[in-house]
């Protein structure tokens, strides 16, 4: 019998629909129609001419790594329906004076406020509000303006001002962004190219904040900001960042493991080790660069609707397959392994964890999502993989 004997018409519709993402992360300006039209094409002649499933995989995915190095020319979002400066006309006349910045409400998150404010220049700044005795550990508004400061980079947000307030306020004030990645990736407004240049920012970000002894420990993609889908990124929220020997940091041995956001924290720390690194952060990264490549750019792990710890080891040993003392070392140093029996999972192929994906992206993702933390790559090996060299 032959292969397509039990190849079925829901494999074919897999197939094309990766393909179809492909072309038109290739060029955001095509039609839906005209992406899908030359997926139908593609797939349709890997499936006459290949003689095995492997060469028909094989074939499809050569197509999605080749869309991956293309970019046409049309391909840069445009940003003409926002405001030249940031601020909407409607906003003119209102605002609430912080400091001497005239602000317009932004975002308001649990520990801060994020404010817009045009300064006498033209300059859209983001006001940053926070209450620092109200914050609990690991969140640190004073540490965060100090490392900040110190990791100074063309991929790190600059921070403008600090300003103490009546009422114990302090704050922080930034360049205005427009964007985050995960807007971006969301409203699925990125190229293949773009996504790239955007990793590879993050990385660089990595690479000198770490270089320098500081772990962000809350990477994920709406920490990335961006004034255009184009670049350059920036990496911001250094609100739980740490470093060995800073005033507000913890001891090296006993870092709080309360750090990250649900299923962007590595499993080291969701067993209680506290004496972690700079790998927590390879690990979020893989996360990111996982959901950024993926058709529908859909999280990776799932920690459930309540953001449970048991429910995100289940969700990455699912998929990673449930590790065992051989192939993750590092469990005799984890406080809390063993306290709890986990179904034994195979390990999944990572063409089934990522369909769609280019094989360099695939390849990528997984040498930072690794159980053994010092086997994971770090930035620098990161930036030198080929899927950057497209």
């Amino acid at each position: 019998m032959s292969w397509k004997d039990y190849f079925g018409f829901t494999d074919r519709l897999r197939a094309i629909q990766s393909l179809t993402t492909a072309y038109q992360q290739a060029n955001s300006s095509a039609a839906f129609a005209d992406a899908l039209d030359q997926a139908k094409q593609c797939e349709n002649r890997a499936y006459e001419n290949a003689i095995t499933k492997e060469e028909y995989d094989s074939i499809c995915q050569r197509a999605i790594d080749t869309a991956e190095g293309e970019r046409s020319p049309d391909s840069i979002v445009s940003d003409s329906h926002h405001s030249q400066n940031g601020i909407e006309e409607s906003e003119a006349s209102s605002g609430e004076c912080i400091g001497r910045y005239k602000c317009f409400p932004h975002f308001a998150g649990l520990h801060s406020s994020i404010y817009k404010s045009k300064i006498s220049d033209g300059t859209v700044l983001a006001v940053k509000v926070t209450i620092p005795h109200m914050m609990t550990a690991p969140h640190d508004a004073y540490r965060e303006a100090r490392l900040l400061r110190e990791a100074h980079h063309p991929n790190v947000v600059a921070v403008t001002e600090t300003v103490d307030l009546d009422g114990g306020r302090f704050v922080i004030v930034f360049p205005f962004m427009r964007y985050d990645f995960e807007q971006l990736l969301r409203r699925d407004m990125v190229t293949a190219a773009q996504t790239r240049s955007i990793l590879r920012d993050l990385f660089l970000a990595l690479q000198h904040i770490h270089g320098l002894g500081i772990i962000h420990r809350d990477i994920k993609p709406s920490n990335i900001l961006l004034n255009s889908p184009n670049g350059p990124a920036y990496l911001a929220d250094f609100g739980v960042a740490w470093k060995d020997g800073d005033v507000g940091s913890e001891e090296a041995s006993e870092k709080i493991t309360d750090v990250g956001t649900t299923c962007y924290r590595p499993p080291e720390i969701l067993f209680g080790y506290k004496a972690y690194g700079k790998p927590l952060d390879l690990w979020a990264a893989g996360c990111v660069a996982a959901e950024a490549i993926t058709v529908g750019h859909r999280q990776l792990f799932d920690s459930g609707p309540v953001g449970s710890d048991l429910s995100l080891i289940f969700s990455i040993f699912k998929l990673m397959g449930t590790p065992d003392e051989q192939r993750w070392p590092e469990v005799k140093s984890l406080p809390d392994w063993g306290k709890v029996e986990f179904h034994s999972f195979p390990q999944q192929a990572w063409e089934d964890i990522l369909p769609g994906a280019s094989s360099n992206g695939r390849d990528l993702v997984s040498r930072l999502l690794c159980y053994e933390s010092n086997e994971r790559f770090t930035a620098a090996e990161a930036l030198n993989h080929p899927y950057f060299a497209a």
